[in-house]
């Protein structure tokens, strides 16, 4: 096992979506997307604003990497505090990852007080997402299988069991396949199927990485 690999689920956007409130005749519009850079993120944020260029805002925030290793947020004029941090947060604790959340705003003639703003770009960053299909990831190994026929039944009892999917079987005179086991579950389905097959089945390791659960 990796124990320096302990990494934990987080949640993608697959497709992103777009979500809107009013407040005070005021318009909040919130778009995302999906982000694996700084650069998409970037240019996300100026297809937007090129989108909505007659707003008065178009405020944003995106958080790159597994872990959150970069965080950007911008309340483009809005009161310091009020827009920007706000949709971070929602990122943050929607545990979504390589997302960006753009929220145009369209001024209704009236002001909405600090509160107020931070409560409507909340709000409008969770419409966001609720409209975009999101999924959540896990660190995993993706092991190679070869079994005889014997063992494949078992050894799908106990993946079945675990609820992991079997991938890409072939038959020939051994069945092969594939499956993505998460990392805390590798060394006990190793012995399982071990165990399972009399040690007949030659388990093998291609790689480790996050996987679309």
């Amino acid at each position: 096992m990796e124990a320096e690999n302990r990494k934990e689920p987080y949640k993608i956007v697959e497709q992103g979506g777009s979500g809107e409130i009013e407040e005070k005749k005021s318009r909040f519009i919130a778009n995302v997307s999906p982000a694996e850079t700084e650069e998409e993120a970037l240019f996300f944020i100026e297809k937007m604003k090129k989108k909505y260029w007659d707003a008065r805002h178009n405020c944003y925030a995106y958080v790159i990497g597994e872990r959150a290793q970069l965080m950007r947020f911008s309340d483009d004029g809005e009161p310091s505090g009020t827009a920007g941090k706000p949709i971070l947060e929602v990122l943050l604790g929607s545990e979504v990852r390589n997302a960006v959340i753009v929220v145009t705003r369209y001024f209704g003639g009236t002001l909405l007080g600090t509160g107020g703003l931070v409560r409507a770009y909340t709000q409008a960053a969770q419409a966001g997402l609720a409209a975009s299909a999101v999924c959540q990831v896990r660190y995993g190994v993706l092991l190679h299988i070869v079994t005889d026929y014997n063992g494949i039944g078992r050894i799908q009892y106990l993946l079945g069991m675990r609820k992991i999917v079997i991938e890409e079987p072939t038959y020939t005179d051994v069945v092969a396949l594939r499956v993505k086991v998460p990392y805390e579950e590798e060394e006990a389905v190793r012995k399982e199927i071990t165990e399972a097959t009399a040690g007949k089945a030659e388990i093998e390791k291609i790689e480790s990485a996050y996987y679309r659960i």
